[in-house]
Parts: C-alpha cells; structure tokens; sequence
C-alpha cells in the first residue's frame, strides 16, 4: 500500500506530548491523513512509549497495540505519544514523571487524567482526535475538564492487547474527539475482536448517531448530586438534562444505594491489581541494566524506587498490602463484593431506564498543585469509577461551562449498548448548539 507523509509540527505549549513524529505516514483509509494521537501507554512500534515513568525511559516496542495497528489500516498518521499520569495513575496528569500538562481553557488548571495529553492535545487543536485509556474515568474526567468529547467502552468492546496493564479487569482504551460524530468514527475503527485478548468480545461498533430521543428514559440517580458535588456544577448538567427532557426524553429520579462503596472497592480493586502487574518493571527487563555490584535484591529495590513516581509507589504498597496473608478476605474480597452490588444496581436501574445521566466530575478543573493530598484527589474519582466496575459504556460530553471551565455531562448505557449512549450525547450535543 502506497504511504504519505503528514507533516506535524505542533505548538506543544501545554506539554501535551511526550514523543511527536514530524513526518508521520499515512495511507488509504477512512481516517486517511488524519493526526491522532495515542496516549504513551499504548504500544507504537517504533516510537518510544514511557507511561511517562522513568522506568520504561528508552523502551521502543517492536510491535503495535491492536488499537493502532486498526488506525494505521485505516489511514490514520500516527503524529506522536501524549503524557499521562504515570502508569495511567491520577485524576490530573501531575503525576507524570516528564512533568505535567496543562489545561487548554486555563493553564494554571490541570487537564485532568490520566489521558489529560490526549484531552489537551484535542482542546489546543493540535489534533482532531486521539486515544485514551480509562480505569476508573481517565477518558472521561480529561475531557470533561477539556471540554471535549470521550467514551469509555463497554468492558471487551475494544482490544486491550499492547495496552500497558495498570490494573487489568477495569481499563478499556477509548476514543477521544472534539466532537460526538468525531468519536464515534473513531469507535468505529477501533472496536471489534481481537484473539490475541482474551477479555475481547465480538460485538463490533457500526453506528450513525441521530439526535431523535424521544421515549429514551433517562435515570438521574439522586446520588450522582451527592456530597462533594459542586452545587452550581449540578446547576449546569441539569439544565443539560432538561435540554433533553425538552427534546422528548423522559427523565426518572432514582436510587443507586452502591454509590456509598463504589470508591473503597475501585481503589482495593485496582492497587491490588497494579502490585501484580508492575511486579515485572524490577529494572532487568526494561530500563537501565542493573549494578553487577550489589544483589539482586539491592538493585531490585534500587530501580524501583528511582523508576516509579510517588504515587505509583504509593498504590504498589497499598495494593501489596490489601492482598497479603491475613488481609486478603478484610479488604480485596470485600471489594469484590462491593463490585457486584454496584454491577446488580445497574442491572436493576437499566430494567427501569434506558440510560442513566449526572455529572462527569463532582467540581470543574484543579488549580496545578491543589489536590497535593491523596484522599482528596481519589475522592474526586467517585461519580466515574462506578461504569468501570461494572464495565458498562460511559461518555463525557460538554454541557456548558461554569466561570470559563468546561462541565461535563456523563451519560451511561447498559453494556454493549454503545450507540444508545452516543444517541443522547449526539441529541445533547446538537440541541445545545446556538
């Protein structure tokens, strides 16, 4: 197949990108010569992918990701390897070990993450679209804050192989744009099965979105306009909701009484499942080879505690210590079935209503440096991590914004219902259109 070259020479002033590629290729395809950007912790043969953590400084994959290898068939130009929160760990993209991103609307403000270089690298306009991974929100707390369009998939939708595992029964690679018809082509290519994963289900994405809603039964939970949810944040996505109430939607208040563990059991879940699969970075494999000189034992510790960041080390110990002997049933087992309550009260909402809607995140975005606590920043995860749980499709959309920032409208469908979800966030987007 014949290739081009795309030129891409961005103003990267939002330190949006960690590796660009100034002459990318590009051939025949649906996304023929498009710029897309691929968060750095999806493989790229080729071009050096970090999970912006020193540990994996230098490493250059030999093969692609699914995910990339279905956007190089499709044309796309693969123009560089966007910055995240190291291993896809944090709510803001401060947490990068090659320093963060800012946000596009305000750069005194974070970006969000961990995709927050995907998001931004979209907002600036550097790119049309890009790929996004998301464990507990991290498509869709960046391009709320953003102000861009992005879609967790149902759990099995999209490929996971040559995804750089963080915690391995929750994440789903997505795709991000500016607007819903961007994304939702973008979907369109990504998805599908794959047998090189084995959670890969065979339900490919072939849809058209139309702003017809009307008989849609929307469900806003009372919990989603909980505490920590900025009053005039709520204001804001109501006023989206009754945009679609106007368009015919039939919106229902309802209950959704696992909101209270959802969080406890996300982070049990995925620290947990992080110790397990950052065991192998142990400085042999990937990285600077190890000190002859001293033990294995010594220089294990060594690479490890100059490789990860704080926080990654942060969540190793806490997932370590939740699975060790003795803690195992007192917290890793009970996050488990914290998890089952939060999926049987999605079974039981998506019996009575077609979608659910609320918030993406509970404020607008964070001035650089104001979630330094820990418990805070998680906390700000609460009104996302329930979809990966269940593993049921969820979108961010704009929906106004509030002293300049962008407010994000979360819509969220019974699983491998993709296109009901993109149905009213299409409706929304185009209702709202002046």
């Amino acid at each position: 197949m014949e290739k081009e070259i795309l030129s891409f020479h961005p103003d990267d002033r939002f330190h949006a990108f960690l590796t660009t590629v100034p002459e990318a290729p590009f051939s025949r395809g649906r996304l023929s010569g498009i710029p897309v950007a691929v968060k750095d912790n999806i493989s790229t043969a080729g071009i050096e992918t970090t999970c912006a953590s020193r540990i994996l400084k230098g490493y250059i994959p030999p093969y692609d990701a699914t995910v990339v290898g279905l956007l190089r068939k499709e044309g796309a130009a693969i123009v560089g390897k966007t910055n995240l929160d190291e291993f896809g760990m944090g709510t803001t993209t401060e947490n990068s070990a090659f320093g963060p991103t800012l946000n596009p609307a305000d750069p005194s403000r974070v970006p969000g993450g961990s995709s927050g270089g995907s998001a931004a690298a979209i907002a600036a306009g550097m790119v049309p679209m890009a790929l996004g991974t998301d464990t507990g929100g991290s498509i869709r707390c960046p391009a709320a804050f953003c102000g861009i369009v992005g879609l967790k998939p149902t759990y099995g939708r999209v490929s996971r192989y040559g995804l750089i595992a963080y915690a391995n029964s929750l994440e789903q690679i997505g795709p991000m744009a500016g607007t819903v018809t961007d994304t939702n082509l973008l979907m369109e290519v990504i998805s599908g099965y794959d047998p090189r994963d084995s959670t890969s289900v065979d339900r490919p994405y072939r849809h058209t979105p139309t702003p017809e809603i009307r008989g849609v039964r929307i469900g806003v939970p009372e919990e989603f306009f909980g505490e920590g949810v900025d009053p005039r944040v709520a204001s804001v996505v109501w006023e989206a909701i009754s945009l679609l109430e106007r368009k015919g939607a039939e919106v229902i208040t309802c209950r959704m009484p696992s909101m209270a563990y959802a969080l406890a059991a996300y982070y049990v879940t995925c620290t947990s499942e992080a110790s397990s699969n950052l065991a192998r970075f142990d400085g042999i494999r990937y990285g600077t080879p190890p000190d002859t000189k001293k033990t294995w034992h010594e220089s294990f510790q060594e690479r490890r505690r100059q490789g990860f960041g704080e926080e990654v080390r942060r969540r190793i110990l806490l997932g370590t210590f939740a699975l060790s002997s003795g803690y195992y049933g007192k917290y890793y087992a009970k996050a488990q079935a914290a998890r089952g309550n939060v999926r049987a009260d999605y079974e039981r909402l998506f019996s009575e209503v077609d979608v659910l809607a609320g918030p993406t995140m509970p404020t607008v975005a964070f001035r650089l440096g104001e979630k330094s606590d820990p418990l805070s920043m998680y906390l700000s995860d609460i009104l996302t991590v329930p979809a990966n749980l269940a593993g049921v499709p969820a979108v961010s959309v704009p929906c106004g914004t509030l002293d300049g920032l962008p407010v994000g409208l979360q819509i969220t469908g019974r699983w491998f219902e993709e296109e009901q979800v993109m149905d009213v966030a299409y409706a929304y987007e185009q209702g709202a259109k002046p």
